[in-house]
């Protein structure tokens, strides 16, 4: 309890707000449409199906939002934020030639 009231106090004296999982959902949403442009709604619902809009999701060889395996990942590049999943998944996407085709989720 006094680790919570100091993290809340201080946060407040620096003018930070608390995150939660609705501002990190949100958050998430805004790095894919500034990565992905006009592939924008597109590339929201690939991740949502393929990931949850997790940054953290695994499902064997399969990682984060865009669920890249190890040769996406070693090619395009990985890192566990929304920032570098986001940029690795839409280099990935032009190299693919913008039809989704890696993924098995499809919009």
């Amino acid at each position: 309890m006094k680790l919570f009231v100091l993290t809340a106090l201080v946060a407040g004296a620096i003018g930070m707000a608390t995150p939660t999982a609705a501002s990190a959902k949100t958050s998430t949403q805004q790095v894919i449409c500034v990565t992905f442009k006009q592939y924008c709604s597109q590339a929201l619902r690939v991740a949502q199906c393929e990931s949850g809009m997790s940054i953290w999701a695994r499902n064997g060889q399969y990682w984060g939002l865009f669920q890249m395996g190890l040769f996406a990942r070693t090619r395009y590049g990985h890192a566990w934020n929304a920032w570098a999943e986001a940029q690795a998944a839409y280099r990935y996407f032009l190299d693919s030639g913008r039809d989704w085709s890696p993924w098995t989720c499809r919009p």
